[in-house]
Protein backbone atom coordinates (compact mmCIF):
# COMPACT_ATOMS: atom_id res chain seq x y z
CA UNK A 1 0.00 0.00 0.00
CA UNK A 2 1.07 3.64 -0.84
CA UNK A 3 2.62 5.63 1.86
CA UNK A 4 -1.07 7.29 3.73
CA UNK A 5 0.19 11.62 3.37
CA UNK A 6 -1.17 11.90 6.79
CA UNK A 7 -0.47 12.29 10.43
CA UNK A 8 -2.84 12.01 13.35
CA UNK A 9 -3.20 15.06 15.54
CA UNK A 10 -2.81 13.92 19.40
CA UNK A 11 -6.05 15.78 21.21
CA UNK A 12 -5.69 15.47 24.84
CA UNK A 13 -9.30 15.62 24.99
CA UNK A 14 -10.55 12.87 22.77
CA UNK A 15 -10.45 8.84 23.31
CA UNK A 16 -7.49 7.50 21.13
CA UNK A 17 -10.00 5.90 18.66
CA UNK A 18 -11.82 8.76 18.56
CA UNK A 19 -8.77 10.64 17.14
CA UNK A 20 -7.84 7.88 14.98
CA UNK A 21 -11.13 8.15 13.21
CA UNK A 22 -10.95 11.31 12.71
CA UNK A 23 -7.79 11.19 10.89
CA UNK A 24 -8.73 8.34 8.81
CA UNK A 25 -12.46 10.14 7.98
CA UNK A 26 -10.55 13.36 7.09
CA UNK A 27 -7.92 11.64 5.10
CA UNK A 28 -11.20 10.07 3.02
CA UNK A 29 -13.05 13.03 2.53
CA UNK A 30 -9.40 14.88 1.52
CA UNK A 31 -8.71 11.82 -0.73
CA UNK A 32 -5.84 11.17 0.83
CA UNK A 33 -7.12 8.05 0.93
CA UNK A 34 -8.78 7.31 -2.27
CA UNK A 35 -11.74 4.75 -3.65
CA UNK A 36 -10.63 1.49 -3.77
CA UNK A 37 -7.45 1.85 -1.51
CA UNK A 38 -7.21 -0.71 1.13
CA UNK A 39 -6.92 0.22 4.17
CA UNK A 40 -4.38 -2.08 5.94
CA UNK A 41 -4.31 -2.30 9.47
CA UNK A 42 -0.71 -2.60 10.06
CA UNK A 43 0.67 -0.01 7.73
CA UNK A 44 -1.85 2.19 9.39
CA UNK A 45 -1.10 1.70 12.98
CA UNK A 46 2.37 2.08 11.92
CA UNK A 47 2.08 5.17 10.21
CA UNK A 48 0.28 6.46 12.64
CA UNK A 49 2.17 5.69 15.57
CA UNK A 50 -0.97 3.37 17.54
CA UNK A 51 -2.00 -0.21 18.06
CA UNK A 52 -3.96 -2.16 15.70
CA UNK A 53 -7.24 -2.25 17.99
CA UNK A 54 -7.88 2.17 17.68
CA UNK A 55 -6.99 1.51 14.06
CA UNK A 56 -9.71 -1.38 13.32
CA UNK A 57 -12.45 0.65 15.88
CA UNK A 58 -11.85 3.31 13.95
CA UNK A 59 -12.44 0.64 10.43
CA UNK A 60 -16.04 -0.12 11.90
CA UNK A 61 -17.29 3.60 12.51
CA UNK A 62 -16.11 4.34 9.15
CA UNK A 63 -17.92 1.48 7.81
CA UNK A 64 -21.38 2.31 8.91
CA UNK A 65 -20.83 6.41 7.62
CA UNK A 66 -20.69 4.50 4.05
CA UNK A 67 -17.36 5.82 3.85
CA UNK A 68 -15.39 2.41 3.84
CA UNK A 69 -16.31 -0.90 3.04
CA UNK A 70 -15.75 -4.43 4.11
CA UNK A 71 -15.25 -6.95 0.99
CA UNK A 72 -14.68 -10.69 1.84
CA UNK A 73 -11.78 -12.34 1.96
CA UNK A 74 -9.79 -9.10 1.03
CA UNK A 75 -10.58 -6.84 4.24
CA UNK A 76 -11.63 -3.00 4.47
CA UNK A 77 -11.26 -0.41 1.51
CA UNK A 78 -12.17 2.49 1.16
CA UNK A 79 -15.91 3.24 -0.72
CA UNK A 80 -16.42 4.67 -4.14
CA UNK A 81 -18.82 7.42 -4.38
CA UNK A 82 -21.69 6.09 -7.01
CA UNK A 83 -24.43 7.81 -7.97
CA UNK A 84 -26.49 4.89 -6.78
CA UNK A 85 -25.27 5.24 -3.03
CA UNK A 86 -26.11 9.03 -3.73
CA UNK A 87 -29.95 8.42 -4.87
CA UNK A 88 -30.63 5.94 -2.01
CA UNK A 89 -29.31 8.13 0.66
CA UNK A 90 -31.16 11.36 -0.72
CA UNK A 91 -34.14 9.39 -1.40
CA UNK A 92 -33.84 9.14 2.32
CA UNK A 93 -32.88 11.93 3.41
CA UNK A 94 -35.60 14.14 1.37
CA UNK A 95 -38.43 12.08 2.68
CA UNK A 96 -37.50 12.39 6.49
CA UNK A 97 -36.64 16.18 6.02
CA UNK A 98 -39.44 17.01 3.98
CA UNK A 99 -41.58 15.49 7.23
CA UNK A 100 -38.44 17.35 9.43
CA UNK A 101 -39.38 21.06 7.45
CA UNK A 102 -43.25 20.34 8.06
CA UNK A 103 -43.04 19.57 11.88
CA UNK A 104 -41.05 22.46 12.38
CA UNK A 105 -43.24 24.89 11.05
CA UNK A 106 -45.85 23.32 13.58
CA UNK A 107 -43.54 23.33 16.91
CA UNK A 108 -40.18 26.07 16.16
CA UNK A 109 -40.31 29.02 18.46
CA UNK A 110 -39.11 32.46 18.03
CA UNK A 111 -35.71 31.86 19.69
CA UNK A 112 -35.12 28.88 17.81
CA UNK A 113 -36.08 30.86 14.39
CA UNK A 114 -33.46 33.49 16.02
CA UNK A 115 -30.99 30.58 16.13
CA UNK A 116 -31.34 29.48 13.28
CA UNK A 117 -30.75 33.20 11.14
CA UNK A 118 -27.81 33.13 13.23
CA UNK A 119 -26.65 29.89 11.36
CA UNK A 120 -27.55 30.56 8.17
CA UNK A 121 -25.29 33.95 8.80
CA UNK A 122 -22.51 31.75 9.81
CA UNK A 123 -22.73 29.16 6.59
CA UNK A 124 -22.98 32.77 4.70
CA UNK A 125 -19.61 33.47 6.81
CA UNK A 126 -18.14 30.30 6.43
CA UNK A 127 -18.29 30.59 2.38
CA UNK A 128 -15.47 32.86 2.61
CA UNK A 129 -13.12 30.26 4.25
CA UNK A 130 -12.00 28.40 1.58
CA UNK A 131 -12.33 25.05 4.16
CA UNK A 132 -14.65 22.87 2.76
CA UNK A 133 -14.59 20.89 6.27
CA UNK A 134 -15.41 23.82 8.04
CA UNK A 135 -18.37 25.14 5.05
CA UNK A 136 -19.62 21.22 5.62
CA UNK A 137 -20.08 21.49 9.62
CA UNK A 138 -21.99 25.08 9.38
CA UNK A 139 -24.17 23.81 6.65
CA UNK A 140 -25.02 20.67 8.99
CA UNK A 141 -25.53 23.11 11.90
CA UNK A 142 -28.40 24.90 9.77
CA UNK A 143 -30.27 21.68 8.97
CA UNK A 144 -29.64 20.16 12.66
CA UNK A 145 -31.47 23.15 13.87
CA UNK A 146 -34.30 22.51 12.21
CA UNK A 147 -34.59 18.53 13.07
CA UNK A 148 -33.90 19.88 16.58
CA UNK A 149 -36.92 21.88 16.39
CA UNK A 150 -39.39 18.88 15.37
CA UNK A 151 -39.33 17.96 18.84
CA UNK A 152 -39.40 14.47 17.66
CA UNK A 153 -36.51 13.02 19.27
CA UNK A 154 -36.78 9.75 16.91
CA UNK A 155 -36.71 11.42 13.47
CA UNK A 156 -34.30 13.43 15.18
CA UNK A 157 -32.08 10.12 15.81
CA UNK A 158 -32.61 9.01 12.57
CA UNK A 159 -31.81 12.05 10.63
CA UNK A 160 -28.60 11.98 12.73
CA UNK A 161 -27.47 8.91 12.08
CA UNK A 162 -28.47 9.67 8.02
CA UNK A 163 -26.07 12.84 8.10
CA UNK A 164 -23.01 10.66 9.35
CA UNK A 165 -23.71 8.93 5.56
CA UNK A 166 -24.71 12.35 4.01
CA UNK A 167 -20.81 14.27 5.24
CA UNK A 168 -19.02 12.30 2.10
CA UNK A 169 -21.40 13.74 -0.36
CA UNK A 170 -21.89 16.85 1.31
CA UNK A 171 -18.37 17.68 1.49
CA UNK A 172 -18.05 16.73 -2.56
CA UNK A 173 -21.10 19.37 -3.03
CA UNK A 174 -19.53 21.95 -1.16
CA UNK A 175 -16.23 21.86 -3.02
CA UNK A 176 -18.13 23.58 -6.13
CA UNK A 177 -18.14 27.45 -5.44
CA UNK A 178 -20.84 27.91 -8.07
CA UNK A 179 -23.31 26.53 -5.88
CA UNK A 180 -22.85 28.74 -3.52
CA UNK A 181 -25.42 31.21 -4.41
CA UNK A 182 -28.45 28.91 -4.81
CA UNK A 183 -27.25 27.72 -1.54
CA UNK A 184 -27.61 30.73 0.60
CA UNK A 185 -31.20 31.39 -1.36
CA UNK A 186 -32.17 28.19 -0.42
CA UNK A 187 -31.29 28.66 2.77
CA UNK A 188 -33.19 32.12 3.29
CA UNK A 189 -36.08 30.88 1.64
CA UNK A 190 -36.64 27.48 4.25
CA UNK A 191 -36.21 30.24 7.16
CA UNK A 192 -38.90 32.45 6.07
CA UNK A 193 -41.34 29.36 4.54
CA UNK A 194 -40.89 28.01 8.53
CA UNK A 195 -41.15 31.55 10.11
CA UNK A 196 -44.47 31.97 8.65
CA UNK A 197 -45.71 28.80 9.26
CA UNK A 198 -45.87 27.48 5.49
CA UNK A 199 -45.74 23.75 6.01
CA UNK A 200 -46.45 22.81 2.24
CA UNK A 201 -43.61 25.07 0.46
CA UNK A 202 -41.19 24.71 3.33
CA UNK A 203 -41.51 21.05 2.15
CA UNK A 204 -41.39 22.44 -1.40
CA UNK A 205 -37.91 23.99 -0.86
CA UNK A 206 -36.45 21.10 1.01
CA UNK A 207 -37.02 18.86 -1.45
CA UNK A 208 -35.77 21.12 -4.30
CA UNK A 209 -32.69 21.70 -2.09
CA UNK A 210 -31.75 17.95 -2.01
CA UNK A 211 -32.69 17.79 -6.22
CA UNK A 212 -29.90 20.28 -6.86
CA UNK A 213 -27.69 18.72 -4.69
CA UNK A 214 -28.07 15.20 -6.34
CA UNK A 215 -28.36 16.57 -9.97
CA UNK A 216 -24.76 18.62 -8.68
CA UNK A 217 -23.39 15.53 -7.30
CA UNK A 218 -24.16 13.55 -9.52
CA UNK A 219 -23.00 15.78 -12.42
CA UNK A 220 -19.21 15.71 -10.49
CA UNK A 221 -19.28 12.01 -10.47
CA UNK A 222 -19.94 11.57 -14.28
CA UNK A 223 -17.27 14.05 -14.78
CA UNK A 224 -14.34 12.18 -12.35
CA UNK A 225 -15.67 9.18 -14.07
CA UNK A 226 -17.40 7.21 -11.07
CA UNK A 227 -19.36 4.56 -11.08
CA UNK A 228 -23.52 5.10 -11.74
CA UNK A 229 -23.49 1.54 -9.72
Amino acid sequence: MKEPSFEVKMNEYLPLRDVVFHTLRQAILKGDLKPGERLMEIQLAKKLGVSRTPIREAIRKLELEGLVLMIPRKGAEVAEITEKNLRDVLEVRGALEKLAVQLACDQITKAQIHELREAAGAFREALTSGNVTEIAEADEHFHDLINLATGNQKLIQLLNNLREQMYRYRVEYLKNEAVYPQLLSEHDSLIRAIEKRQREQAAEIVCRHIENQAEAISGTIRTKGGRKE
